[in-house]
């Protein structure tokens, strides 16, 4: 493990590498994080943070460095496997089995060990694909897991696809067809089609204009290395045609015995139908739409969004 620290503002940085063994590959691979904050002398737990995509990075939810700042929770990013500073594997491109729901579950378990944070408990915060990473992981009941919050993280990828849909179908009309006409070309990297997809995107992702730094990074992310995003997903934020289209994170969510928030956008992607099977099949479950936000609430209402977070963490 690479280990660096840094002290800056009296804020306590480190960041490393932890090595982990992949499922179904006998490639070695490492799991990039960053720790703000302390996970041994603090009176609170520690929030991991599951990024989206899969494969736009930590640097997406970066603005969650706040509940540090205002509630002195440390706060653990990290890159999943396939994007950012973590392990690639762009020879996977369409490998079902090695992208899978456990492989993201074994890398989330292999941080949780080896940054000891069992016996001290754990929060999770998990936006877009990782709401459902960790909801599907809570249902485990893992030992140590204190709180989940499930930020705009659909219940399923049919429910996703729905609503992505339901949005599509809501476009000025000459964006709409255009879309329709390139999808039914598969043509997925012309400008017209790019042009138009960023439409979608400015209505239903993030509404800032112009975009954060952090998410233009997680674009940047995605765009240098799309093998688990394709595969899991497909070629856009509204054609799943990935694995992702026939799982339902939220099948075993009744076995989830942790106080759970949800949290999504007035204009989000993930419209409340994406979300409500996670609230009915929960047993403490709380749920918050933010008036003025898409899908990074973390970034368009942050005030709003980490008070929320924070008063649901008890502090």
């Amino acid at each position: 493990m690479v280990l660096k620290t840094s002290t800056i503002a009296s804020t306590l940085i480190s960041s490393g590498e932890i090595p982990f063994t992949p499922l179904h590959t006998s490639k070695p691979a490492k799991t990039w994080y960053k720790i703000i904050g302390s996970t041994t002398n603090s009176p609170s737990p520690a929030l991991i943070l599951c990024h989206g995509g899969p494969g736009a990075g930590h640097e997406c939810l970066g603005a969650l460095s706040d509940l540090y700042d205002q509630f002195r929770i440390p706060i653990v990013f990290y890159d999943q496997i396939g994007c950012g500073k973590s392990t690639h594997f762009r020879d996977k491109m369409g490998d079902d089995e090695f992208w899978s729901i456990e492989q993201y579950w074994a890398e989330l378990d292999n941080l949780v060990d080896f940054l000891e944070l069992r016996e001290r408990g754990f929060y999770l915060l998990g936006q877009s694909w990782g709401g459902m990473v960790v909801g599907s992981y809570a249902a485990r009941q893992p030992p140590g897991l204190r709180k989940v919050i499930i930020s705009s993280g659909p219940a399923s990828g049919a429910l996703y696809l729905e609503s992505a849909n339901m949005l599509l179908a809501k476009l000025p009309e000459d964006i709409r067809k255009t879309l329709e006409d390139c999808i039914e070309r598969g043509d997925h990297e012309s400008e017209e089609y790019q042009k138009a997809g960023l439409e979608f995107v400015k209505r239903h992702v993030c509404r800032l204009d112009p975009f954060p730094e952090d998410v233009q990074k997680a674009f940047k992310n995605l765009d240098e290395d799309p093998t688990s995003y394709m595969t899991v997903q497909g070629p856009s934020e509204f054609q799943i045609v990935g694995w992702l289209k026939d799982w339902d994170a939220s099948t075993e969510a009744h076995r989830i015995t942790v106080p759970v928030l949800l949290i999504n956008g007035k204009y989000d992607e993930m419209q409340d139908l994406t979300m409500e099977p996670w609230f009915k099949r929960i047993r403490q479950v709380k749920w918050i739409t933010l008036d003025n936000s898409s899908h990074l609430g973390q970034y368009e209402e942050r005030e709003r969004y980490m008070e929320i977070c924070g008063t649901f963490l008890g502090y």
